[in-house]
This record gives C-alpha cells, structure tokens and sequence, in this order.
C-alpha cells in the first residue's frame, strides 16, 4: 500500500495523536513504542500518560525520551491511579491532532496500522471510529510481521445491533476522530471502553472494522494470570452498559433484559471453558 502524501500534514506526519496509559509497564512499554515509531505513516505526537505507578515507571519512561525525535512524545504523570480509561481521557484532552489512536503499553502495532486506517478515514469523513479484535500472538513484533501481510483490505460497518450484542473493538486497534464529544466513563475500570463504543454508534456515528492483522496482544483476554479472576468484575462491566444505555434513552427496557440475558448466556459458557481449561493444565 503506497501512502497518499496529500493525506500527511505539513510535519510529514499524520494528523494523529497516539495516547497509551503506562502503569507499571517498564517491561512492555519500549516494545509499544517501537511499533509506533516504525509506522510506514508516523503519528505526529504520542501522549504517554503514566497512571502513578509505584515501581519507576515514570522515571523509565523520561529516561528513553532520547531515543526518540525531540518532542514527539509527550509524558503526562497523573498523582492518583484512575485507571486507563481516565488516563485515555487525560491523553485525548491533552491531544493536538484531528485522530486519536489508542495503545496499551503490553501491546503492539502492524507497521501499516496507521496508513490503513488513518487513509481509508480520510476518504470517508462521515466515519467517526474504526477498529478491530487484536490478534492474540505469543511471539515478538518481528516475528509476526512475516506472518501477517495485509492483502485484500475491506472496512465493514458495524451496525448498533451488532455492536449490542457483543464488543468487535479492542482498545489499542481504534482510531477515532478527537472531535468524537463522548470519553470514557471516568473512574470505571472494567469495559469503559466498550461503553464508549456503544454511545458513539447509538448516537448514529459511523464505526467500521477493519479485516486485516493491525493489532497484536502478547496475552489472552480471558484466563490469563489476573484476567480470569476479573470475569465476573467484567461482565459487571458489560452489564452495566445497558444500564447506561437505557437511562440515556438509547434502548427500551424490553431491549436491556435481552441484551442482559445475552450477555449472561457468554459469560456462562466463557467461565465454563476457563474452569475446563485449567482443569487440564
């Protein structure tokens, strides 16, 4: 994919803000950062915002600044833990570009994630969010860029049904445009993102997914160490969605109640296949 150079800002970057929360992240956050220095379509800032870690990150984070261009990174140290969503809040608000994207400090970017997206945005300006599932790997970023080319690029709607009736977007793999008024619920730790997703499309905006690998996980998103005894904590969270919908008057009831008791049914099934799984391990 050649990139379109009408579509990069006078810098030579693209009109994007990368916002990634850091907390305790000194293991992961290079590798984060690294896939977003080598886009093939670099952003014009990123936004580290470090949610009072208690182990150094902070000063690991001022100390590999240098290893980057003079101030394409900028670091913003809150002095409570809020948790990611309100430090992706603190980043978005503090963010200078037309696009914000967002990437957890324990994942990574395809080098063409932002050229794929930020272009096909561009050529579609009624679409205000586009994301995917990341792909759940257990090697390094170079190893992954042998396996997953991108052909055959197809951006697909995802319509307020759909998106109801399950999250097709992982936070590191969104783009949004930063003039999106909604954030993520502050304070909420468990799905503000999905949360976030739903009140964009229940308020008739576009968001697409994309089909192609731009977004990889270095770990499950259920049943690993600390994540599978959250379940319940993120079903709570999901749960919760379609209260605030429905206050907001974006569902009826009748709608809540089966979207609830949809929910509960792949919780069931999830918890049973976790207990299956370490039974065997």
């Amino acid at each position: 994919m050649m990139v379109n150079k009408a579509l990069v800002n006078l810098s030579g970057f693209a009109d994007v803000s990368v916002v990634i929360p850091c907390y305790r992240c000194k293991n992961t956050i290079k590798r984060a950062l690294d896939s977003v220095y080598k886009q093939t379509l670099r952003p014009a800032e990123v936004i580290l915002v470090e949610d009072a870690s208690d182990d150094g990150t902070l000063e690991y984070l001022n100390s590999i600044l240098k290893e980057y261009s003079v101030g394409w990174i900028k670091v913003i140290s809150l002095e409570i833990n809020s948790g990611p969503g309100t430090a992706r809040n603190v980043g978005w608000n503090a963010s200078s570009q037309r696009y914000v994207a967002f990437l957890d400090s324990d994942d990574s970017w395809h080098p063409q994630k932002l050229e794929v997206q930020y272009s096909w945005m561009e050529r579609n300006p009624n679409v205000a969010l586009t994301g995917q599932m990341g792909v759940v790997i257990s090697e390094g970023v170079g190893a992954t860029l042998n396996r997953y080319q991108l052909n055959n690029v197809v951006f697909s709607e995802i319509s307020k049904f759909r998106l109801l009736l399950s999250n097709k977007f992982s936070t590191p793999s969104v783009l949004i445009r930063r003039e999106v008024q909604y954030r993520f619920t502050a304070g909420k730790r468990f799905c503000e993102d999905y949360e976030l997703w739903c009140r964009v499309v229940c308020a008739g905006n576009g968001c697409f997914t994309v089909n192609v690998p731009l977004t990889f996980c270095y770990k499950p998103l259920y049943g690993h160490a600390g994540l599978s005894s959250d379940l319940w904590n993120m079903e709570s969270g999901e749960l919760s969605v379609y209260d605030v919908l429905r206050k907001n008057g974006k569902i009826n009831l009748a709608v809540a109640c089966f979207l609830k008791g949809w929910s509960l049914v792949r919780y069931i099934r999830r918890a049973m296949r976790i207990k299956f799984i370490t039974r065997l391990s």
